[in-house]
């Protein structure tokens, strides 16, 4: 009888396998991907850019070179020009949100276009989102005045560390020349990173930021771009094994007392 059992119940696992209590099934551990690629990092980098800005505001403001910044940016202003006035205006503008905005979905759309890929685009979008997200809660905790020169743009109401369009265009040239270079080998398409060195200059020139500014706006930008590819490039989500329902939640576990044709 024991023979018999054995071939019955292997034949009929064979025909329709059933799942129940103690089974495993193949779930994606989605949750804790999110967590240790996405969460982590920017947190991790929110973090870094409160630090920073404490200690310039705070700790290091009356020490060199931070002490110094302001004599710089009276420096660049006695040196203005008509023509680097039009200059850095074009500059300052091309980096702002509604041109940043329309610029990234520009890239967004072609990179889907050309590669047929999702993962070139999220990498453009995630990389700007960072950007933005970051960016906003930094100057919620840090409140740092605007140079003491006159301002040749509109002044936004939020804080003048880090510098918002140096971050932008570093994570949105940065992101573009890394897939153009990635995609074709071409080493000229890093080329594009003078786009956010020159919105840069730009800023101090107009007197809207510091130099520290601009420098937190280019690590912003470079740390974001930098957690927008391992996010979009990195590992992907794996797979684990879960046990199945249990027979209180609607599971039922086949016996050989309930596999028809069988007799214990």
């Amino acid at each position: 009888m024991r023979a018999v059992y054995l071939l019955r119940s292997s034949g009929s696992k064979a025909r329709r396998p059933e799942v129940g209590v103690g089974d495993d099934v193949e779930v994606c551990d989605a949750r804790r991907w999110a967590v240790v690629r996405v969460l982590i990092p920017v947190l991790s980098l929110c973090a870094l850019m409160i630090a920073l800005g404490w200690l310039v505001t705070h700790v290091l403001a009356h020490t060199w070179p931070f002490n110094a910044e302001d004599a710089f940016d009276r420096t660049l202003a006695a040196h203005r020009g008509s023509t680097l006035n039009t200059i850095t205006s074009a500059l300052s503008t091309v980096a702002d949100t509604p041109s940043t905005i329309l610029l990234a979905i520009a890239a967004i759309l072609v990179a889907r276009v050309l590669t047929h890929r999702w993962r070139t685009s999220v990498l453009i979008a995630v990389a700007l989102i960072t950007e933005v997200g970051v960016f906003l809660l930094t100057t919620v905790f840090v409140h740092r005045a605007r140079p003491g020169v006159l301002e040749l743009d509109h002044s936004p109401p939020t804080s003048s560390f880090p510098s918002g369009h140096t971050a932008a265009a570093v994570a949105l040239y940065g992101a573009v020349a890394w897939l153009i270079a990635r995609g074709t080998g071409r080493r000229l398409a890093w080329l594009l990173l003078l786009m956010p060195a020159a919105v840069a200059f730009a800023r101090l020139y107009r007197g809207m930021h510091h130099p520290s500014d601009v420098v937190a706006g280019l690590l912003l930008g470079a740390c974001s771009l930098a957690i927008a590819a391992h996010i979009a490039f990195g590992p992907q989500p794996r797979f684990r094994r879960r046990a199945a329902p249990s027979p209180a939640r609607g599971g039922r576990r086949r016996t050989p007392s309930t596999v028809p044709g069988v007799r214990r």
